[in-house]
């Protein structure tokens, strides 16, 4: 599995050698819990495991909650309220499913940000990273399709809004709009294709984390110092590394303790505080919402869609040159997917030879004003697109775009990295290891 030299598994028993001739299921498993990982992993490795978790919650409570909503707009909102009131746990159930989004979203976009920082999608893991964006965008489309589902007045309004944004197409907008409406509105039709594909997406995505967990196993781990484990002999990859089993799996499972502390805190005594009070009000097509605002994830990329608008002299001229094809609206849906795009090209966008940012000191500025940048995008996407906020947005949407397409690429020319590690194991004696002295005693100093 992995290319780093290690133990594999070796059947014993007749039982176990019969198994393994037919079906190495055993094997594979092994090979999985014992992979030899870096030891130097701190602690923002722990986002995969609250992701796995996050995965399984939303699957097994969505299978449940399914059973008792119906798909159709006379009777969607009040199949949730019967679930609310009238279901055994079926109140906690949806404040699990609903608040496990949520959680989903934190833990990756942790997770993304750390391999930003890390260089964790540099070679050879640009494959590993490509798998990763395309979960995240399934994510999105199961988070969106979602929060239609309880048909509220939010739900409604933000499904109008997001597919009429296929509208703004050139030439077959107006089909690929009729085709995932299900007609010419927003209507049953488009709340059961909804209802299916958010049923659907979950196991591709668990399909997706299969071959994304394959990925870095056929890789190796990335980890803080960026430097690779040595391949040369076994000897030389157990001094870089420990098996994932017992040490990370233990440190997982406690950093995932922690989180559900917070998590079920959250769900039992505050379970809506992330949702939008107009979602608690059934959907009605004649009354229209003071102020459309999708859930707290997607306002970043909401921001950057309403930030190029007709008077930005970018999109005047890109209208012009395209005689009206490309106007705003059209111009703002290529950026908000631009601004995905950009992030996966980022393997090749950074042009630098040096993989973690903990040796890049240009480039740790830049990555920190990218994490100010993100959350700005995040406020003012649920501000009023009017007055000085469509001006904060256009900003924080430039730099967006500036850090993979400018950023990046010169930082690798006119940067002066810092001197790396050589070794893995190196750097772990560094940060834990007995420092010089009389006795060798001293206290370890924290890794990064």
């Amino acid at each position: 599995m992995s290319g780093i030299p290690h133990d594999h598994y070796k059947p014993q028993s007749s039982g176990e050698k019969w198994l393994h001739s037919r079906l190495p299921i055993v094997g594979l498993l092994y090979d999985t819990i014992m992979i030899p990982t870096p030891k130097n992993l701190n602690w923002m490795w722990i986002w995969g495991i609250v992701l796995t978790f996050c995965l399984v919650l939303q699957i097994v409570t969505g299978i449940v909650l399914v059973m008792h909503y119906t798909p159709h707009v006379d009777y969607a909102f009040a199949s949730v309220e019967h679930i609310m009131r009238n279901v055994n746990g079926g109140h906690m159930l949806r404040y699990l499913h609903q608040n496990g989004a949520s959680l989903f979203f934190v833990a990756v976009y942790l997770h993304i940000f750390r391999g930003l920082y890390y260089g964790s999608y540099k070679a050879p893991r640009e494959i590993t990273w490509i798998i990763g964006m395309l979960i995240y965008l399934l994510m999105m489309g199961t988070a969106f399709m979602g929060y239609v589902l309880p048909w509220g007045q939010m739900s409604f309004w933000g499904a109008t809004v997001i597919t009429g944004l296929f509208g703004a197409i050139p030439f077959v907008g107006d089909s690929i709009l009729t085709w995932l409406q299900g007609g010419p509105a927003v209507d049953n039709a488009t709340l059961n294709r909804f209802f299916s594909l958010h049923y659907l997406f979950p196991f591709i995505i668990a399909g997706l984390v299969a071959v994304h967990i394959w990925a870095f196993h056929t890789t190796g781990n990335n980890n803080p110092t960026g430097v690779e484990v040595r391949r040369g002999s076994k000897e030389e990859a157990e001094r870089d590394t420990l098996p994932f089993w017992p040490y990370f799996v233990i440190k997982d499972l406690f950093a995932l303790a922690l989180v559900m502390a917070v998590f079920f805190a959250i769900v039992g005594f505050m379970p809506n505080y992330l949702g939008h009070p107009d979602n608690y009000i059934e959907a009605n097509p004649l009354v229209t919402p003071a102020h459309i605002v999708p859930e707290w994830y997607f306002l970043p990329f909401y921001a950057i869609l309403r930030a190029f608008t007709a008077d930005v002299w970018l999109v005047m001229a890109v209208d012009w040159i395209t005689g009206g094809i490309i106007d705003a609206k059209f111009f703002g849906v290529v950026a908000m997917f631009g601004a995905l795009i950009v992030l996966a090209l980022a393997p090749w966008l950074d042009t630098s030879s040096v993989r973690s940012g903990r040796y890049r000191p240009m480039f740790k500025w830049w990555f920190w004003l990218l994490v100010v940048d993100f959350f700005v995008l995040m406020w003012v996407g649920a501000m009023p697109a009017e007055g000085i906020y469509t001006w904060i947005s256009l900003i924080a949407s430039t730099y967006w775009f500036a850090f993979f397409l400018v950023i990046l690429p010169l930082l690798g020319v006119i940067e002066k990295p810092l001197p790396q590690p050589a070794t893995i194991e190196d750097d772990f004696k560094a940060h834990y290891g007995k420092p010089a002295g009389a006795d060798g005693a001293g206290a370890a100093t924290p890794a990064e």
